[in-house]
């Protein structure tokens, strides 16, 4: 993910932004390898990071102009879209591979995306690669 940082930002604001940043990366690919059971809270990052809650809230808010919950969203919804076009792996599959109840992920794709998984998939079938299926 890349970092963009508005102005008037302390050298500790960025430092703190970057590492969180660094730890979701991290921790969005361990969710998307299907290495995770259970999807971090923004309480995890911030004992991660040696700091409060409401601290890592500020800062990322100040740095990033919004909230840690919508980083941490707009990285799911990305990797989310990567395994619906990279993987031939059901919706419900991607679901539990992200610790989502099938027809939670559902409802949290469409918020974000626009539209339900599976229009998602469809709309988006011909950038697959040609060697994956999606009949399994």
């Amino acid at each position: 993910m890349q970092l963009q940082v508005t102005a008037n930002t302390s050298i500790r604001q960025q430092d703190i932004t970057a590492k969180f940043i660094a730890e979701l990366d991290k921790h969005l690919a361990d969710l998307k390898a299907g290495l995770l059971d259970k999807s971090m809270e923004i309480n995890d990052f911030a004992d991660l990071l040696f700091i409060t809650p409401a601290h890592l809230s500020d800062t990322i808010k100040d740095v990033l102009g919004k909230s840690p919950c919508d980083v941490y969203e707009e990285g799911m919804v990305r990797i989310s879209k990567e395994l619906l076009l990279d993987t031939a792996k059901s919706i419900g599959e991607i679901a539990v591979t992200l610790t989502y109840d099938p027809s939670n992920f559902t409802k949290f794709f469409k918020r974000y995306a626009g539209m339900k998984p599976k229009e998602y998939r469809n709309q988006h079938a011909g950038k697959l690669k040609p060697e994956q299926s999606l009949v399994a």
